[in-house]
């Protein structure tokens, strides 16, 4: 019987209590027809988290560095191989590594491209055709508080190569973490509380659905000791979409500068405080003052805000800003500079956010007084020895990760010069008459080895430009940016090929003038003048090119319309002429002749 509390001698009010809740909770053990039944919600909800961690699973990559050490984490984004990673991994690991998966395979795998600033690397694995992928998400859609996953190989605790998974929330967006020790930064990135620790570094963050929405990368550990303290960051995969094609170039990429600075005011406006007199913001004219309202679509409230845009966007991407002066708004569409010299690039030392264990490691921070620095690391990524059936995928050239899948990249592109036909058989000058739709007036081109031409109004008007290594590059006709040097690029590519020029490489993708759809870019350089040759990335077609006579001076550019067969090749019915924003002339091609002997 349960004691009573006004019972003389029995246990006080507390105790009896404690006693009474323990026999009931007792009856209820003991009573199969009372027993406790879970929620049928938060058994569903269990059985959505078990379903996304067995979808997501198969595609993330435990990496591992030279003899089996060191290493992170990765994910598989194409049945063909190719992985995304952390730059700080690849860089311990070195241009070959072994990698494992979750069905307990361990397979061969090269670099292919990094970012050293935004601390992403590309690499790809051997073996297969048919991975097993991950299915890219919108970053862009995540809130606060949304639920994720992150996913890798921490304390390289997965020996059979299946991944710790680890579940939390998004706990900040639009995050910013700076260089430390290195140019190293994560701009515009995410904080999640999901616990990210070492060996974590280039594992996926996946959404609540299961879409890779992130690569996980830094965790807050410093003057925390090498455990997790609830704050991880990871970059977004819009940010590496970005960069995607050029890290599939086998490129050493670097991120966006504008060429100005800017600052808060008392206000809360941002304007610019300096500005280099030859970027391309100023001669689209932007000054010193200037309000920045938006850039690439996103308003702008603040300089940490703008630093987080910039941040995401490659060297060489035209896009647009919006700037108020006088309380008037100005559009302009603004080509973006490179933020390091390629002397950086391919020198600096890799920083290692988390510190990625090796096996019988030491803690590097035991016995280290706060604040201060940490050992120096090599400058120089680890040379072991290639796989030699994979040794063919690695083609060591300055200013590339691996130039092997540059190559692959530019053979892609220029099979969109098949639909023109064989331009390689004539030996002599190209002759193309055309009609200056503007001026209504004919045109004739000459387009020669070292001698390009332009007459119209039957004579009344007569340009020249030589095209050898000792001419001087000029702006003929005026106010086009160089219009027969740029038909004179367009033709060596035509008839002499790549090889042709001094420089020949793929750049990677880009929207077409700033707004337009992806376009494929290739990159030459012949007599110090280059040029960025454009392919439409669905159709594959080319579509146009932009050639600059110098660095700081506005490129001549060409748009083409439809194609046309004349005299037994395909060449544009019709091309436009732009330079510095505005439009020269329209010129419909009528009758061509390809110098055939």
């Amino acid at each position: 019987m349960t004691p009573q509390p006004d019972s003389p001698g029995l246990l006080t009010r507390r105790h009896w209590l404690q006693s009474a809740t323990l026999a009931s909770l007792g009856a209820v053990l003991q009573s199969p027809s009372r027993g406790l039944a879970a929620d049928a919600d938060v058994l569903s909800e269990q059985a959505a988290r078990v379903a996304v961690v067995q979808k997501c699973a198969p595609s993330v990559v435990a990496i591992f560095g030279p003899g089996g050490g060191g290493g992170g984490s990765g994910v598989l984004i194409t049945p063909d191989g190719l992985a995304l990673t952390n730059f700080h991994v690849t860089s311990g690991a070195g241009d070959f590594m072994k990698c494992g998966l979750n069905n307990g395979e361990l397979y061969d795998a090269v670099i292919v491209g990094i970012d050293p600033t935004g601390d992403v690397a590309l690499i790809k694995l051997f073996g297969r055709e048919d991975f097993p992928v991950a299915t890219l998400g919108n970053s862009d859609q995540l809130a606060v508080g949304d639920a994720c996953y992150a996913m890798g190989n921490p304390f390289l605790l997965a020996t059979d190569f299946s991944p710790t998974v680890t579940y939390g929330i998004i706990s900040g967006l639009h995050r910013y973490q700076g260089p430390a020790g290195t140019f190293l930064e994560y701009t515009d990135c995410i904080q999640v509380d999901a616990s990210i620790n070492p060996g974590n570094s280039g594992g996926p963050l996946f959404s609540a659905t299961g879409e890779l929405v992130g690569i996980n990368g830094r965790g807050s550990f410093e003057k925390r000791g090498r455990v997790n303290s609830g704050a991880g960051y990871a970059i977004s995969i819009n940010q590496i979409r970005h960069f995607l094609d050029h890290l599939k170039g086998g490129l050493i990429v670097d991120h966006a500068t504008l060429g100005a600075a800017v600052a808060t005011r008392d206000d809360g406006s941002v304007v610019v405080t300096n500005i280099l007199d030859s970027s391309e913001a100023f001669r689209r004219g932007l000054r010193v003052d200037d309000e920045i309202a938006s850039f690439a679509g996103r308003p702008i409230r603040s300089v940490n805000q703008f630093k987080n845009i910039l941040g995401i966007y490659p060297k060489g991407w035209k896009l647009p800003l919006v700037y108020r002066r006088e309380g008037r708004k100005q559009e302009i569409f603004v080509r973006l500079r490179g933020l390091h010299r390629q002397s950086e690039m391919t020198l600096q030392p890799p920083e290692r956010p988390s510190e990625e264990p090796k096996p019988g490691d030491k803690d590097p921070d035991k016995g280290r007084k706060p604040g201060a620095p940490k050992p120096a690391r090599p400058a120089n990524r680890a040379k072991p020895k290639p796989p030699e059936q994979y040794a063919q995928f690695l083609v060591e050239k300055p200013g590339f990760a691996n130039f092997h899948f540059n190559q692959v990249e530019q053979d892609r592109t220029l099979r969109g010069l098949a639909a023109w036909g064989d331009f390689r058989t004539p030996t002599g000058p190209w002759k193309l008459t055309a009609h200056a739709v503007a001026a209504d007036v004919p045109a004739v081109f000459t387009l020669g080895d070292e001698l390009c031409g332009l007459v119209l109004a039957d004579g009344q008007q007569a340009f020249a430009q030589e095209t050898n290594a000792e001419a001087r590059q000029a702006d003929e006709p005026p106010a086009t940016g160089g219009l027969l040097l740029a038909l004179h690029q367009m033709r060596w590519l035509l008839a002499k090929g790549p090889q042709a020029f001094s420089d020949f490489h793929y750049v990677g993708s880009e929207p077409l003038d700033g707004n337009g759809p992806l376009v494929d870019v290739l990159a030459a350089e012949r007599f110090t003048a280059r040029t960025r040759f454009l392919f439409d990335k669905q159709s594959g077609q080319w579509i146009g090119f932009d050639t600059e006579r110098d660095e700081d001076v506005d490129p001549c550019e060409v748009r083409f319309e439809g194609l046309a067969e004349f005299s037994g090749r395909k060449f544009p019915k019709l091309f436009i002429v732009r330079h510095a924003d505005r439009e020269y002339g329209r010129f419909e091609v009528r009758a061509a002749n390809w110098g055939d002997a």
